[in-house]
């Protein structure tokens, strides 16, 4: 079979499909090319992302494709609000096949179905298209095959950490073969646990499809969305929702590892675990949008961490399962995102200190003192827990550490940081107050004036007259734009409308913002923060210049792939997609700032 080189290959251009227990990535051709077993930070089932070759090459390995004879176009997108994929590919003369993809997810015996599993449809649905099926999974990080055992209906495959399934009613020999063969009738296959598929597989999984798409309906129901953006922001949503880790409730900083920052960066890393700050933001999106389910499960993941930290350190990020030890190495068989590597498994971050995570903490939690949704608010045992929590962010709020950038040589008293500690004391005096405790929340009344005046202080520099980075320095970063958002000073204070002015003088690159510029570890950044360009949007509206933002927001939208999804950062010059993806930062930047833009409903009522 003749296969033409993908002219979008070594882009972003890639559909999240997932059930909160695994997940996938999708190319626009209909390839799996980036899957992780037995769950998201596992070895790479499909890994073709990072091997450097394309995937409709004939030597490509670690996808699953369904490959059109004679092709000539693809169209692909999402069932309405769901998760469910449609990928349509046509041939020169007219034949095409219809491809639905998903992770099942819906309710069964009682309680929600979210096996290790991935579906997929194939219908003909014009011609006599003639395809060939490539199920090609690696193992040991794409050092080799996975093992596989076929029976008369299934394949078994040996990855690591797993035995996958394979049940299908399409011929066995035709995918062991990957022999070319006319599609006459729809076609089911089912990869999953090793275990027994019971029922016809074709009516079995349509009905897995119908059932799933019908779990992503009524969520997208839940959700309190703006007027305006809506359909950016409910794919959004779903693809926050794509990043949980249901059966403990973390929430990933993204899918996928090793996606560099911008070409020969060396600024490859491994996202596939919980940061405390970015799932702090996830969770804080989401609530408005009314998406408490997310809130309750992170909840008690963090009741465990709190609890595994007995009131002392705590990283900023952790495993899905709570590990705490993730160790980075680089795995040498992948040669990385279209061959710029390197690969890396595990984060030195986990080594980090990062005080602002007390804040976080803090802070994602006080919402169920007072949240009366909440199947388990919060109570006077989880204050006390949350108070140990506090005083490690009192005791550090003048401590140098690796700030929420997670430079890994360079150690100071981030301002950031310090503001995350004294909104961790301002909202535990909050939560006392809630909870009638007076002198608990006089305590921490005077706490976090305490942490104010000092950051107010040192933070401030006279010479600029604008708040800096880090205390008694002078550089800047686009975190200091957090301010308002964490109620440290009002939009209208002359300090932080300095200090907005220096950070879009000297930070801004066209319609993007940078993080920071001055050179860190690794050089001279060449890529906007995507995330960071979200909180500029923002300002500019709290400053007035509404129409500005707005034209800015519409800039990001439009730099969103086909999904409708976006990764960690962008390039300047050209706007092109780089960094790990999709990216939980960036989707929080887009809801925030579509609610604040919004048109209120009542303007249409």
């Amino acid at each position: 079979m003749s296969l033409a080189a993908d002219e979008s290959w070594g882009d972003l251009d890639l559909a999240p499909i997932g059930n909160c227990a695994v997940s996938a990535l999708v190319d626009r051709r209909g390839a799996y090319v980036w899957a992780c077993a037995p769950r998201v930070d596992g070895d790479p089932v499909f890994s073709a992302l990072l091997g450097g070759v394309d995937p409709a090459a004939e030597q490509a390995r670690g996808l699953w494709s369904v490959d059109l004879e004679g092709f000539a176009r693809s169209e692909q997108a999402y069932l309405r609000n769901t998760a469910v994929l449609r990928t349509v590919l046509t041939s020169g003369t007219g034949a095409s096949v219809e491809i639905l993809d998903f992770c099942p997810r819906h309710r069964r015996s009682g309680r929600t179905y979210r096996p290790l599993a991935f579906v997929r449809l194939i219908r003909p649905i014009a011609g006599s298209p003639r395809i060939r099926i490539r199920m090609r999974p690696t193992a040991d990080w794409g050092a080799r095959a996975a093992e596989c055992t076929a029976g008369s209906n299934h394949i078994r495959y040996m990855v690591t950490g797993a035995t996958l399934r394979l049940t299908t009613n399409a011929p066995i020999g035709h995918i062991l073969d990957e022999r070319v063969f006319r599609l006459e009738e729809p076609l089911a296959m089912f990869l999953g646990p090793d275990e027994p598929f019971v029922g016809d597989v074709r009516e079995t999984a349509a009905g897995m499809a119908e059932l799933t798409a019908a779990y992503w309906r009524d969520w997208v129901r839940t959700l309190a969305v703006p007027l305006d953006y809506q359909a950016a922001v409910i794919r959004a949503a779903i693809a926050l929702k794509l990043c949980v880790h249901e059966e403990t409730g973390a929430i990933v900083a993204a899918l996928t590892t090793s996606l560099p920052e911008f070409s020969g960066s060396g600024r490859n890393w491994d996202y596939r675990y919980c940061w405390l700050r970015d799932a702090y933001y996830v969770v804080q999106a989401l609530n408005r949008l009314g998406a408490v389910d997310i809130l309750e499960g992170y909840l008690g993941y963090l009741r465990n961490l709190i609890d595994m930290a007995g009131g002392g350190h705590l990283q900023p990020l952790y495993g899905v399962g709570y590990e705490p030890a993730l160790r980075e190495r680089i795995e040498e068989a992948l040669p990385g995102f279209r061959g710029m590597g390197p690969v890396r498994v595990g984060n030195q971050a986990h080594e980090h200190l990062q005080h602002d995570v007390y804040g976080q903490v803090v802070l994602s939690n006080v919402q169920a003192f007072f949240d009366e949704r909440l199947l388990r608010p919060a109570a006077a045992e989880d204050f006390r827990a949350l108070e140990a929590v506090g005083e490690r962010a009192f005791a550090l709020h003048d401590q140098p550490d690796a700030g929420l950038w997670e430079f890994r040589t360079i150690a100071r008293v981030h301002t950031y940081s310090a503001v995350m500690c004294w909104a961790a004391c301002d909202r535990l005096g909050n939560a006392a107050e809630k909870l009638g405790l007076d002198d608990r929340a006089r305590h921490w009344r005077e706490r976090a004036e305490t942490v104010r005046a000092r950051i107010e202080r040192d933070a401030w520099s006279e010479a600029h007259g604008r708040f800096a980075a880090s205390f008694d320095g002078t550089e800047l970063d686009a975190s200091l734009l957090q301010m308002v958002d964490l109620r440290f000073v009002a939009a209208g204070d002359p300090r932080f409308r300095s200090t907005f002015e220096a950070i879009e003088g000297e930070l801004r690159r066209g319609p993007y913002l940078m993080r920071y510029a001055d050179p860190d570890d690794f050089g001279e950044p060449e890529t906007a923060f995507n995330f960071c360009t979200f909180w500029f949007i923002e300002a500019l509206h709290l400053a007035g210049r509404t129409d500005e933002a707005r034209g800015l927001y519409e800039e990001m939208l439009s730099r969103r792939t086909n999904a409708g999804l976006l990764s960690e950062d962008i390039g300047i010059d050209d706007g092109r997609l780089w960094g790990n993806y999709p990216q939980t930062y960036s989707l929080v930047g887009l809801i925030n700032c579509a609610v604040l833009l919004s048109r209120p409903w009542s303007s249409v009522r």
